[in-house]
C-alpha cells in the first residue's frame, strides 16, 4: 500500500506547476453539496470551473456517466475525491492518470454502531418481539463472550472491534492481508473463510465489493454456519446470494440476517426477505446524509489541505484491487 501511496505523491509533486491554493472543481452543481464547497474554501483552495481544476470533488455515487462529462472537460486535472468508501459504480471508469481517493474510513463510526445494533437486535431477539402482539417466552443468545466473524479488515471493522470490548467477544477477521488487528484473536485470509464460519454466532460483512468478493456468502457458507448464528451485513447487498439466504432463513438454517443492505437494492415490495419473521431489512441507512456528509467534508477539508501542500492522500484507491 505504502507504494501505491508514494507514487501518488510523486505524480503531485512533478505535475502540479506551483503551491499555493489548490484548484478545486465540487460537482455535480447542486444546494445539497454546499458544505461540501465551504470546506474547500476552509481548506484554503480556491473554488473553480472544470475546465480550470486540477482537482474535482465528486459527490454523486451513482452518475458515472455525469463524471465522465466533466473529466473529459478537465485538461489540468489531476486528483479525483469520489463520496464513498464502495466503489463499484466507478471500478470499470478509473483512468489511471489521475489520483483517485473515496470515503475509505470516512463513515467507518455510524457503520459500526448500525452494525453493533443489527447484532444485538438480532441475537437478542428484539427483531421478533417487536413484532409480537402477545406475551411470549424468551429467546435469544448473548453477545458477551461469543464468537464474532467478520469479513473485511477496513476502517469499519477497526470501529467495530472497538464497540465490541466491553462484551469480550472473541473475534476472527477474515481478509486479503492477514495482518494481526489489535483486539482480535485470529486474522484469516479468504481462502480460509469456512474455518471462520463454522463456529460463529454472529458474522459481519464489513468488506469492499469486488469480483472476488461478490456472492462470498452462498448456500454453502450459509449451511457452515450454526443453526443459531446470526448473518449481518453493512457492506453492499452482492456480496450475499440471496436465494441461497432466504431458502435458509425459511428453513431456520440459521438464527436469522441483518441486512442494511440487499440485492436487489432497493429492495421490491412483496419480496420474501420483507415478511421472514428471521430477517431484519435496514434501507441501506447504516450512515444517513444527515451523518454522512459533514463527514465527507471534513474528509474534502483535510485531502485539499494535503493536496496543496504534496502529502499522501486520505482514502486512495488502489487500483488493482479495485478499492
Amino acid at each position: 500500500m505504502a507504494k501505491n501511496t508514494a507514487t501518488s505523491t510523486a505524480k503531485h509533486e512533478s505535475r502540479r506547476a506551483s503551491g499555493g491554493a489548490a484548484k478545486v472543481c465540487v460537482a455535480p452543481d447542486s444546494g445539497r453539496f454546499e458544505s461540501l464547497r465551504e470546506a474547500v474554501e476552509d481548506a484554503g483552495g480556491t473554488l473553480v470551473p472544470i475546465e480550470e481544476a486540477e482537482a474535482l470533488i465528486w459527490a454523486d455515487a451513482a452518475n458515472v456517466a455525469a463524471m465522465e462529462e466533466y473529466l473529459s472537460q478537465a485538461p489540468n486535472l489531476l486528483w479525483v475525491q469520489l463520496p464513498f468508501a464502495g466503489i463499484e459504480n466507478f471500478a470499470h471508469h478509473l483512468n489511471p492518470k489521475y489520483t483517485w481517493t473515496c470515503g475509505k474510513g470516512v463513515y467507518a463510526r455510524p457503520v459500526a454502531e448500525h452494525a453493533l445494533a443489527m447484532m444485538l437486535g438480532g441475537m437478542r431477539n428484539i427483531i421478533g418481539y417487536a413484532r409480537q402482539t402477545k406475551w411470549g417466552r424468551g429467546v435469544g443468545i448473548n453477545l458477551f463472550e461469543a464468537n464474532v466473524t467478520i469479513l473485511g479488515g477496513g476502517e469499519i471493522t477497526r470501529e467495530l472491534i472497538k464497540l465490541l470490548q466491553p462484551f469480550d467477544t472473541q473475534i476472527t477477521v477474515v481478509r486479503r492481508q492477514p495482518e494481526p488487528i489489535a483486539g482480535v484473536a485470529r486474522t484469516l485470509r479468504g481462502e480460509r473463510l469456512n474455518e471462520a464460519l463454522i463456529d460463529a454466532d454472529v458474522v459481519v460483512l464489513a468488506l469492499a465489493l469486488t469480483p472476488e468478493t461478490e456472492g462470498i456468502i452462498g448456500a454453502e457458507e450459509l449451511a457452515l454456519m450454526p443453526e443459531h448464528s446470526w448473518l449481518v451485513n453493512v457492506a453492499r447487498g452482492r456480496h450475499i446470494d440471496t436465494d441461497a439466504l432466504v431458502a435458509a432463513l425459511r428453513e431456520n438454517k440459521i438464527g436469522g440476517a441483518a441486512l442494511d443492505v440487499t440485492e436487489p437494492e432497493p429492495l421490491p415490495e412483496g419480496h420474501a426477505l420483507w415478511s421472514l419473521p428471521n430477517c431484519l431489512i435496514t434501507p441501506h441507512t447504516a450512515n444517513t446524509p444527515a451523518m454522512g456528509i459533514p463527514l465527507l467534508a471534513e474528509r474534502v477539508r483535510e485531502n485539499v489541505q494535503r493536496f496543496a501542500s504534496q502529502q499522501p492522500l486520505l482514502g486512495e484507491v488502489f487500483l488493482e484491487w479495485g478499492y
